[in-house]
């Protein structure tokens, strides 16, 4: 039998929950654990994350890689503008990449110790990743779906409360 507030392995014998301390009756309230749609999708979210933000790790050190090999050697002066350009524009490009998995792993650690700040900042990556298609458009897609909704808040601020606890 299951404590229907925490979903903790309660004995039939006995009157509170060992994990949550709720009171039960004769029997009333004692059941199956509610299903929650956060409780069950996001362990998965936070290593779809922290896998997302390798993917994009790899590609920021082969951008950089490449623009200190191919492109270090051309010339910077401004008369040569449509090669003087690239070195920096890709350095940007390279910094903003590994900035974006940095923040990545970040929300996947957290998401996977059920931090409180995780989801909202989950959520704003999910919306910036939609545009890293496929595999960023999958997850943003997913984690929309869980986190969006009204009742993933309360669920997420629940699932974080229980893991402090």
């Amino acid at each position: 039998m299951f404590c229907d507030r925490c979903g903790a392995n309660v004995q039939s014998d006995h009157r509170f929950c060992s994990h949550c301390g709720k009171e039960f009756g004769s029997g009333a309230g004692v059941g199956f654990p509610r299903r929650s749609r956060v409780r069950e999708h996001i362990r998965l979210l936070g290593i779809l994350w922290i896998a997302l933000a390798a993917l994009s790790a790899i590609g920021g050190a082969v951008l950089f890689v490449l623009e200190n090999t191919l492109f270090l050697h051309l010339p910077m002066n401004p008369d040569n503008l449509p090669t003087g350009w690239l070195h920096p524009f890709l350095s940007f490009i390279g910094v903003l990449v590994l900035l974006k998995a940095a923040a990545a792993v970040a929300v996947g650690w957290g998401l996977l110790n059920r931090e409180p700040w995780a989801r909202i900042v989950a959520i704003v990556l999910a919306f910036i990743a939609l545009f890293n298609i496929p595999f960023g458009t999958a997850l943003g897609i997913y984690t929309l779906w869980v986190l969006l909704p009204s009742e993933a808040e309360s669920e997420y601020h629940e699932e974080s409360r229980a893991m402090t606890a």
